[in-house]
C-alpha cells in the first residue's frame, strides 16, 4: 500500500513489528461460510498457525457454527461490517450502524474491549477511520493476495504474494466462493513456503 495512503490513516494498523523468529499475520475476509472457512481452518491447523477472520455480519448470523469452529481452532474473529459496506458510498451514520450490528454478533461469540475492524475494500475516509478507531482497532494490510480476482491465475497469485511478503506482514486472503480457486491453491503452498523459511503465523 503506498506510503501516502498510510500517512492519511496513521491510527490504522498496516503491518506489525518484526519479531524473532519472523512472524506473519494471515487474515481472511468475507466469511464465515461452510464451503470455504473450514478448509482455511484445516490448513492453518497443519502448520500450528493462527489467523484473524474478518467476518461479514450477515454470514455470522447465517453460520454461527462455522464461526465457533474458527474460535475452537484458536483463531480470532473480527468485524468486516454487517453488509460488506464501502465507506466511500454510505453515510457515516449508516456505516457506523452496520459496524455496530456486526459487533453485537461478535460480542456474543468473542467478547473483547477493543475489537478489530477492517473496512471492506479498504474504503474508508480519514474522518470515519478516526471515529471508528475510538472503539475499534482499524486494520488494513501490506500484502493483498488478490485471490478474489478470477483473472489472476493461481501460480501468479502465489508468486506475487510470496514476493511482497516481509516479516511482520499483514496478509489478506478471502474465505469466499469468489476466491475459492486461488485460495485452495495458494494458501497451503504459501504456508509451506514460509514455514520452511522458519516463519510462524499468529493472529492479530
Amino acid at each position: 500500500m503506498p506510503g501516502l495512503v498510510q500517512r492519511l490513516f496513521p491510527d490504522c494498523l498496516w503491518t506489525m513489528p518484526p519479531t524473532t523468529p519472523p512472524t506473519l499475520y494471515l487474515t481472511f475476509d468475507d466469511g464465515p461460510i461452510p464451503e470455504e472457512t473450514p478448509f482455511v481452518v484445516e490448513q492453518l491447523a497443519r502448520f500450528g498457525a493462527s489467523g484473524t477472520f474478518f467476518c461479514v455480519g450477515d454470514n455470522l448470523a447465517k453460520h454461527p457454527d462455522v464461526a465457533r469452529q474458527v474460535l475452537a481452532g484458536g483463531h480470532r474473529l473480527a468485524n468486516h461490517t454487517y453488509h460488506h459496506l464501502s465507506g466511500w458510498s454510505h453515510s457515516r451514520p449508516e456505516y457506523r450502524a452496520d459496524v455496530a450490528r456486526c459487533h453485537a454478533l461478535l460480542q456474543q461469540l468473542q467478547p473483547e474491549p477493543r475489537p478489530l475492524l477492517r473496512p471492506p475494500y479498504g474504503r474508508i475516509t480519514p474522518a470515519l477511520a478516526r471515529e471508528l478507531n475510538q472503539t475499534h482497532q482499524v486494520v488494513m494490510w501490506d500484502v493483498l493476495t488478490c485471490d478474489y480476482d478470477r483473472d489472476f491465475v493461481p501460480e501468479e497469485c502465489l508468486a506475487t504474494a510470496i514476493r511482497l511478503t516481509r516479516p511482520g506482514s499483514i496478509v489478506v486472503f478471502h474465505d469466499s466462493l469468489k476466491a475459492s480457486a486461488n485460495l485452495r491453491y495458494v494458501l497451503p503452498r504459501y504456508l509451506t513456503h514460509f514455514a520452511e523459511l522458519g516463519y510462524t503465523f499468529a493472529h492479530l
